[in-house]
């Protein structure tokens, strides 16, 4: 059903309010501080050097096909939805294929949505009936992904999120104490759950969690309409999720995880959502932009539009070129597998980073900033220019580097000539290239580029 056809009188028109100003509140979102312990920088390591990840949005919403948040936006009773799990037995579920089919895309490392807001669980749990185990599939799906991610030598992430739309304490602590009490249990007792059984995880990708991001801090009422809380005053009530507690935790429990900043938790890397927010250059944080592969929502949707393939290359080519890491959502159908449109994608993804990865994994963003030219990346005595809108004249000029270029050639192709003075860099580029969605220039550097600092691209 339909919020908008299903809502009447004041009672819709202030859920309704509710709705707009809950996910307006998503894209300002307040973040956790990053960490500052001595371990932090080796931590994040080998994540930073992956550079591309696969997301999986997966669950019991699969089934209806309208996306992962349909019971939130349709406002479907909760008595209702959980009837879903009675139909959720995926009968074509292959671990090992979603694992293959990552690795073949090209990807380092993949992060499973193991409960979404909707409180259903894709692992068991004593004490909620609402889990894969204890409804129709009796099957404990995390557990066969994580070995297989594992098996394949991709890096194992899971996502968790500590909002349950079940309990209306999340929203409203300070009426529902109680009920925030519980929940806040459940979310201690389901972190416990997967750090403890599951050997060793990388990634823990949080998400709906927080006093100050998706939860009961984001909106307040002010005694006769809801408003969007400022980002400057925090939530002030009695009721705290204790993120802070139950992470500290979660490391003791897995000491070498790496964490994003959905708590209120010092994190280990930010997170950046939708293809609109690629943002900016920072390589003083680690970050990583999270999308999705079709025009539609994270969940499954069986009419969904994939995005074109020179669409997606460009937002990883532009993540690394920013020094971030990508990580590229499918929302796999009911019975388990991912859909052939999308797995074709991946496919072709895959089939241009075994040519041109060397320009993207294990590599930092610069040394020039992007620009109307593209980006860049560099490892060592390595720079890779990724050009993405070729100038009309194939005169690329860009501001000089304090290092000597020795060579210059089209990346698995031939040499070309360049000019390098003390105040610019000119490179003639070729007339056509292998690549139309982007030429790849490799410089070779006298000495390897070891310096953070980045070199401005004026604008033309």
């Amino acid at each position: 059903m339909n919020v908008l056809g299903s809502l009447s009188g004041f009672r819709g028109r202030l859920c309704l309010a509710f709705l707009f100003l809950f996910s307006a509140q998503l894209l300002s979102a307040q973040w956790a501080p990053l960490v500052t312990d001595a371990d932090a920088a080796q931590r994040i390591t080998w994540w930073r050097e992956a550079r591309f990840g696969m997301f999986l949005h997966w669950g019991v919403y699969s089934i209806p096909g309208h996306g992962e948040w349909a019971q939130w936006f349709e406002q479907i009773p909760t008595d209702q939805y959980a009837k879903l799990a009675d139909q959720f037995h995926p009968e074509h579920f292959d671990a090992d294929a979603w694992a293959s089919t990552a690795k073949a895309a090209g990807m380092k490392y993949m992060v499973l949505t193991a409960r979404h807001h909707d409180g259903f669980a894709l692992f068991d749990d004593p004490v909620s009936s609402f889990t894969a185990m204890k409804s129709a599939a009796h099957h404990d799906f995390v557990a066969d992904y994580v070995k297989a991610v594992r098996k394949a030598g991709l890096g194992v992430g899971l996502y968790y999120s500590p909002l349950d739309w079940r309990y209306p304490g999340f929203f409203f602590p300070g009426i529902y104490q109680h009920n925030a009490a519980e929940l806040r249990q459940q979310y201690d007792r389901q972190i416990d759950e997967l750090a403890l059984h599951y050997g060793k995880l990388d990634i823990l990708w949080f998400d709906g969690g927080g006093n100050e991001w998706l939860g009961f801090g984001g909106v307040e009422f002010t005694g006769s309409n809801w408003q969007a809380r400022p980002k400057d005053h925090p939530y002030s009530g009695s009721f705290d999720w204790q993120d802070v507690k139950t992470v500290a935790h979660l490391r003791q429990l897995q000491p070498g995880i790496i964490l994003n900043d959905r708590t209120d938790a010092p994190a280990d890397f930010r997170s950046r959502e939708g293809d609109g927010a690629l943002g900016d250059f920072d390589n003083t944080h680690p970050w990583e932009l999270c999308t999705t592969i079709t025009e539609g929502a994270w969940g499954y949707q069986p009419e969904a539009k994939v995005k074109p393939l020179a669409q997606l290359l460009r937002l990883l080519i532009g993540a690394a070129g920013r020094d971030g890491n990508m990580l590229l959502n499918v929302g796999p159908r009911p019975d388990g597998q991912i859909d052939p449109a999308q797995a074709s994608r991946l496919s072709e993804i895959g089939q241009w980073l075994r040519l041109n990865g060397e320009s993207i994994y294990g590599t930092r963003g610069g040394p020039w900033l992007p620009g109307g030219y593209g980006v860049s990346t560099h490892q060592g005595k390595m720079v890779y220019i990724h050009v993405l809108h070729a100038p009309q004249n194939s005169k690329l000029v860009l501001p000089t580097l304090p290092v000597k270029v020795v060579k210059a050639t089209v990346l698995n192709g031939s040499d070309f000539a360049f000019e390098q003075t003390a105040q610019t860099f000119i490179l003639n580029l070729p007339p056509s290239s292998p690549d139309t969605i982007d030429t790849i220039v490799k410089l070779e550097l006298a000495e390897a580029w070891t310096t953070s600092a980045v070199i401005p691209v004026p604008a033309k």
